[in-house]
């Protein structure tokens, strides 16, 4: 990818609410591409990128067989060896053998796959990890917590948790279409729709499925951050849980915050990332909350969640605030959401501050109070009472043999009604 597409792709003016979304802007937010920088990966969470995957795992992942892992995902090694170009579907025996016998009541058996390869990948990684967090090019998946152990959410000890948990994620099946990562989603058409046209000219960089595996830790949600850059200017903070924490809400905490995070971001991103003017990033804050490390980059695109803010708001933030003057330029001192400011040691006019938003209050619209994330994505109690005490094998057993039950009781009941 060259700078010179990066750099075409984003210049918009400040009359957008969205830089232009082209192919080369969205994929220099895939974990891939920003990863490589060694300053951005010096401090994020130590990471491997596997990558090509073999051809089957995009079929497996978008397969809706229902939950099942790959032969051989589990501790135990797969009875057949394959080639790198013969990974993927295996033939299934039991359909050879029932031929056409079939009536159609029953469910058939899941398609057979199988990655040993790509198992061994990731057994040598959760080996040097400990445990690892799996993600795809943009996705992670975080709406799927409920299929591992949820007091350590997304902890994956073998290659059979990690399948796991990116085949139940929602959030994963939109890295799996090119529609979704580049054309039109769930924004629908509009002027930030243009992937296609603003490339059309170039020869257009193939898109290639990868697995992120990170470190496994335990993280404190309550410390995560999201940050929004427009036009090279930090204009926007926001907690990413919704959830109220008293720390936030004690004046003097939030405005060190707000410096420290202004400072840390010039410093460690912004120099480090010159030709990407419109963008958002998550952040970790540290324990004593003097410095954070880099969970990852987001394309400033209506996909991004803005939490706290809206698209609209930000705009307006970019426009009245900061687009006036060079982003790059000192300007006049302007009122924020706290009262925290550059110090004066650092310049005599400080540049305009980003909002910094919280949830203020336990009242607060968009508080949570303690709700589970992610709560529309999970499953129903039978389902997480099945799971309980089984590995992801023997899960899968038992959901498969309910599934052929609750099968047989419907062409029952369908029978009995035709008796009538």
């Amino acid at each position: 990818m060259s700078t010179d597409d990066i750099s075409t792709s984003t210049d918009a003016g400040p009359s957008s609410p969205f830089p232009p979304q082209t192919r080369a802007y969205i994929l220099a937010f895939q974990f891939s591409s920003w990863y490589s920088n060694p300053s951005l990966a010096a401090l994020s969470i130590k990471s491997t990128v596997v990558r090509p995957l073999p051809s089957g795992v995009r079929e497996y992942l978008n397969s809706d067989a229902g939950l099942f892992v790959p032969e051989g995902a589990d501790d135990a090694p797969a009875e057949s060896e394959l080639s790198d170009d013969e990974e993927g579907a295996l033939p299934d025996e039991s359909d050879e053998e029932s031929g056409d016998d079939s009536d159609g009541e029953a469910p058939s058996k899941p398609p057979r796959y199988a990655f040993p390869e790509l198992d061994a990948k990731i057994r040598a990684c959760i080996k040097e990890y400990g445990a690892v967090f799996p993600k795809l090019n943009f996705s992670a998946p975080k709406d799927a917590t409920w299929v591992l152990n949820p007091s350590e959410p997304l902890k994956c000890t073998s290659p059979a948790d990690v399948y796991f948990a990116l085949k139940a994620s929602d959030f994963c099946m939109h890295d799996l279409s090119v529609e979704h990562v580049f054309g039109t989603d769930s924004s629908g058409p509009g002027e930030h729709d243009t992937a296609d046209t603003e490339d059309s000219d170039k020869v257009k960089e193939p898109y290639e499925l990868e697995l992120v595996l990170r470190k496994w830790y335990s993280i404190e949600v309550s410390r995560e951050l999201r940050c929004f850059v427009r036009g090279n200017a930090l204009i926007g903070i926001s907690q990413r849980d919704m959830n109220y924490y008293d720390f936030y809400n004690e004046p003097a905490t939030r405005d060190g915050l707000l410096d420290t995070i202004y400072r840390w971001w010039e410093k460690n991103v912004k120099q480090h990332w010159e030709l990407m003017r419109d963008y958002t990033f998550d952040i970790l804050l540290t324990r004593d909350l003097s410095r954070a490390h880099i969970i990852d980059f987001n394309p400033y695109a209506p996909r991004t969640d803005t939490l706290l803010f809206t698209y609209e708001e930000l705009h307006d933030i970019y426009t009245t605030r900061f687009s006036q003057s060079r982003p790059d330029a000192p300007s006049s001192p302007t009122e924020s959401t706290t009262s925290a400011s550059p110090s004066a040691s650092s310049s005599s006019i400080a540049p305009p501050l980003p909002i910094f938003r919280v949830i203020d209050s336990r009242a607060h619209p968009a508080a949570t109070q303690g709700a589970p994330a992610y709560m529309h994505n999970k499953v129903p109690l039978d389902v997480l009472t099945m799971s309980s005490g089984r590995d992801v094998t023997e899960f899968t057993d038992a959901w498969y043999r309910e599934v052929q039950k609750s099968a047989q009781a419907q062409a029952a009941g369908d029978q009995g009604n035709n008796a009538r």
